[in-house]
């Protein structure tokens, strides 16, 4: 532990910084942090009134302190940003004044837009507006004041559902709502904020492209390889670069500050590598990179990379090492101390394990074969890199994803490369756009050329990523692994890099011991397997109902109006109102009735001809019919489950 302290004497702050935010977000609340932090302060102030005497062996003693005191720090950091999330909104309509705090992006039927509520409270809502042509004219700044009830946000309470609820509050978002046209007006103010600033730059940005004269796929991937706004991207396009293992070229990251770091190093390398002139040329290269930060929305994905480079740039700036894990750990204790919860992020997870592991793994890798050609060397420090990075992640991406793109290395090597000739042909096509009002000749000849190249590179880039999407077994999916199988499987990745790096049999025997382990995880799993389940799932303004096995979902044929088979219980399903005028002396006994669709029931007209002890109210129905037809089955002593309120209903078969 010493010699990795030595090494990385970041951690020091980062191992209590992580421990504290996972303890009091999943283990207990800290009540009193602040008595922890006052603890390490008295401990790290009687360490430095030992006698010289007592020093050496007492030297643990500042250490300690400053552990207790980080970890009472950010439980404290962590409780304000969980107090800012939450807030319990009024059952009914209120007045707020808010401000549009990022670009409002499009839905089918409204404009998405992120609002930072100033009135009554402080806090942050997604309101979602009426797609109208004036919400198009919003900007970041904008104040807007509305009415509207707030609701807090909601899971479906379906078994397979991600968890938004969590989602959002670690986002820093309270709730959201629905403004129709008549239900909000801009103020005419506007405020401004560092991050409300980039946000209007990057919108400007986003219009500037449109000159570019791309279609929609190129616009939109052009879109997200630069300025990282991904919500132009569609669907089938944002499939096919999960499928071919590219995917993390969209989110504008490392790979892309990296390039504008090159741009900058060879345009500024007359200054040289030492000397004053070098740490000039370092500074202007950090200001470039904070500039082209601050263009791409200060996304924090960006954010990540730049405060990397950064403080690598800093370690050059001094003759040292810059890039080296100490680095990586300093950039991930800046970025917990300004937001707690980005630890939950799951693209900081994967950006510092991917960093992390190509730290750790490429230089193995790179002494594993030295070719002496030029070509082939840059080829193999790709492939090393792409191998090191996916050998990282792969195993948060199974256990978040449960998917794995089986042709990744081949799809980076061809990839990677383009993506940096895609962002340096982007140069002079905005450069020539931009001075095409001023009617110059020689603009009017080379835009079409250069154009005309970077249609080109887009073009090649999105076939090769779809080709490789069409390739027989190019995706394992479906095969999440548990939070315990993720960890043992980082374990066994570990283990086999260090066995190929000191080839020492206790690394070797660790990893397989754990392998094996890891497959004992699956057999218990498969011994411990939930039953087949049929499940009326919650899927607002439809009836779903199915079945549930291993985790996935699997449809069948059911009747709008009759009978599903049970071993053991007998379910009718009702879809409309058609037994109304039935009569009949003796009520049909049933143990579960699933109401569809129809918001017209009557709870007493089908007591008089069916006898249940559960009625199932599903999502298809509407929110008023569901609210009436509890209140009338709590009258009569009936149980009933709401689908659309507490989630979906499931019975074992």
């Amino acid at each position: 532990m010493s010699d990795l302290v030595a090494k990385i004497p970041f951690i020091r702050l980062l191992l209590p910084a992580v421990a504290s935010i996972s303890i009091s977000a999943f283990l207990i609340e800290l009540t009193y942090s602040w008595v922890i932090c006052m603890a390490g302060v008295g401990i790290m102030a009687v360490s430095f009134f030992i006698s010289e005497r007592k020093q050496f062996t007492c030297r643990w003693l500042f250490g300690a302190g400053l552990f207790i005191f980080v970890f009472g720090l950010f439980s404290l950091l962590f409780q304000q940003k969980i107090e800012e999330s939450q807030w319990r909104f009024a059952d009914e309509p209120t007045v707020c004044i808010g401000t549009v705090v990022d670009v409002p992006r499009e839905k089918p039927r409204s404009f998405a837009c992120n609002v930072k509520i100033s009135y009554p409270v402080s806090h942050k809502i997604v309101a979602y507006l009426q797609k109208e042509d004036r919400v198009r004219n919003i900007t970041p700044g904008d104040e807007i004041v509305f009415v509207a009830q707030i609701r807090t946000f909601k899971n479906f309470g379906n078994p397979d559902d991600f968890d938004y609820v969590r989602f959002m509050r670690n986002n820093g978002f309270s709730g959201t709502t629905y403004l129709s046209s008549s239900n909000w007006h801009p103020t005419g103010k506007e405020h401004a904020s560092l991050y409300v600033s980039a946000q209007k730059v990057r919108k400007k940005a986003l219009e500037f492209y449109r000159m570019f004269e791309l279609d929609n796929d190129a616009y939109s991937f052009i879109s997200a390889l630069t300025l990282g706004y991904k919500h132009y991207l569609t669907n089938e396009l944002l499939e096919a670069f999960r499928a071919s293992g590219t995917a993390h070229v969209l989110a504008v990251s490392g790979l892309h500050v990296g390039i504008v770091y090159g741009v900058f190093a060879f345009l500024f390398s007359f200054l040289g590598k030492t000397g004053r002139r070098s740490v000039i040329k370092q500074i202007i290269i950090i200001a470039a990179l904070w500039l082209y930060a601050f263009v791409t929305g200060l996304s924090p994905s960006v954010l990540r990379a730049t405060l990397m480079l950064t403080i690598a740039s800093v370690g050059w700036m001094r003759g040292r090492s810059g890039f080296t894990l100490n680095t990586l750990a300093a950039a991930a204790f800046f970025i917990l101390f300004l937001n707690p919860m980005s630890l939950f992020n799951v693209g900081f997870q994967m950006s510092f394990i991917a960093v992390l592991a190509i730290l750790s793994f490429s230089p193995v890798l790179d002494s594993l074969y030295q070719p002496k050609n030029k070509i082939i060397k840059k080829s193999w420090g790709l492939f090393s890199v792409s191998i090191s990075a996916q050998a990282g992640i792969f195993p948060i991406a199974l256990h978040y994803f449960g998917t794995f793109p089986t042709f990744f290395f081949i799809a980076n090597m061809l990839i990677v490369p383009l993506i940096g000739v895609i962002i340096y042909a982007c140069i002079p096509v905005i450069l020539l756009t931009g001075l095409k009002p001023f009617q110059f000749v020689i603009v009017d000849w080379l835009y079409p050329v250069f154009g005309w190249i970077l249609k080109g590179l887009i073009f090649v880039v999105l076939k090769v990523v779809c080709f490789i999407e069409t390739l027989p077994y190019a995706q394992l999916s479906d095969k999440p692994i548990s939070t315990l199988q993720m960890m043992m499987l980082l374990f066994i990745v570990v283990t086999v890099f260090k066995f190929f790096t000191h080839k020492r049999v206790a690394s070797l025997i660790a990893g397989l011991t754990c392998s094996l382990f890891f497959i004992l995880t699956f057999t218990y799993a498969e011994l411990s397997r939930k039953p087949v389940q049929l499940a009326v799932f919650n899927k607002p303004g439809f009836s779903d109902i199915g079945l549930y096995v291993d985790e996935k979902r699997v449809y069948f044929d059911v009747k709008e109006n009759g009978f599903i088979q049970h071993p053991s219980t007998s379910i009718l399903r009702l879809s409309g109102s058609s037994y109304s005028h039935v009569e009949t002396s003796r009520p049909l006994e049933i143990d579960v009735l699933i109401l569809s669709h129809d918001p017209a029931f009557s709870m007493m007209q089908l007591t008089n001809i069916f006898r249940t002890g559960q009625i199932v109210l599903d999502s298809s129905i509407p929110q008023y019919g569901r609210i009436r037809l509890m209140r009338e089955c709590e009258k009569l002593g009936i149980s009933c489950h709401d689908v659309g309120e507490d989630g979906a209903y499931l019975i074992n078969l």
